[in-house]
């Protein structure tokens, strides 16, 4: 049964997605995918927060509208497609500051919604994920070195986990990506690797499943999130997997989910996790399902190069 728990189109994230969401959707079911997540950015608060292509648009006061048009939208697909497909709604919450959090748990609280991505992409309220210029500033404000900004990286996520508890946290381990040793393991920092192995603790006493997020395979990294030594660690503690691609358009939509699914077994992960949503009718309970990862790779169908 394959799946993924992490999506984007750019009907509702224009500038930093592409393609529409029920062609997103349409391609899921192509690869075989039978329960897929449509979790869009969700809205900010302030101009300040907001990334360099989404400078065209006239205000921010257009995000709510546009996020509450995705939630009608995906209701209408989840009905539609539900002979082919089991579509979990949801959103990516940011978590930029902790004001955010009330803002968070009232979108989190419409009926439509069956969870949210807990995930960080700032740190001082710098984007850390953009570029290497964005990195380097939010560096410097941590104090101008990679490991105080990835101790800060990893306090925020756990004021994150502590006022939230999402179901689901997104690319744990996200802010190696531009940093300039990105493989390097996080043990060889101790007060970050302190701080990881922290965070992971309070996942699982929330029962919350850490994503497997493949698309750090395709930006050049050896690994997905989190690296190997984060998941030994998370597995150690009986931590509870989860599978996603972050697609950003259908051309994404499972890429390198075959490498993520080999780095996987290597792990010996035997079983990952989904979420049974609230369905179509919008009144079943939310929970969490457990999936044979034999499944998961016999069922999901690659793109044909």
């Amino acid at each position: 049964m394959a799946f993924s728990m992490h999506s984007h189109s750019g009907q509702f994230c224009p500038g930093h997605a592409k393609d529409t969401l029920e062609e997103v959707i349409q391609t899921a079911i192509s690869r075989g995918m039978q329960t897929f997540a449509l979790t869009e950015h969700m809205p900010r608060t302030s101009d300040d927060d907001r990334y360099p292509e989404e400078t065209a648009d006239d205000s921010i006061s257009i995000l709510l509208p546009r996020h509450e048009d995705f939630l009608v939208e995906a209701k209408r697909l989840r009905a539609k497609y539900a002979s082919q497909i089991s579509l979990l709604i949801g959103f990516e919450g940011e978590w930029i500051r902790p004001s955010y959090g009330p803002f968070i748990k009232d979108l989190a609280s419409n009926p439509v919604v069956d969870y949210f991505i807990g995930s960080v992409h700032h740190v001082h309220g710098i984007p850390i994920d953009y570029d290497t210029a964005f990195y380097a500033k939010a560096r410097d404000v941590a104090g101008g070195t990679d490991e105080q900004l990835f101790e800060d990286y990893f306090d925020s996520q756990y004021e994150m986990l502590n006022a939230l508890q999402p179901r689901v946290v997104g690319h744990f381990d996200l802010i190696r990506l531009l940093s300039p040793n990105p493989n390097s393991c996080l043990k060889n920092m101790k007060g970050v690797w302190d701080r990881a192995v922290r965070n992971l603790k309070l996942v699982v006493e929330q029962g919350g499943l850490l994503e497997i997020n493949s698309s750090a395979l395709r930006k050049g990294l050896e690994e997905p999130y989190p690296m190997r030594c984060v998941c030994e660690e998370f597995l150690s503690m009986g931590g509870r997997l989860t599978l996603s691609d972050d697609s950003h358009g259908i051309v994404q939509v499972g890429t390198n989910f075959e490498r993520a699914i080999a780095y996987l077994e290597s792990l010996g992960v035997q079983e990952v996790h989904t979420l049974q949503g609230k369905g179509v009718s919008g009144t079943s309970e939310v929970g969490v399902k457990s999936v044979p990862l034999k499944s998961v790779k016999e069922s999901f169908r690659p793109q044909k190069n």
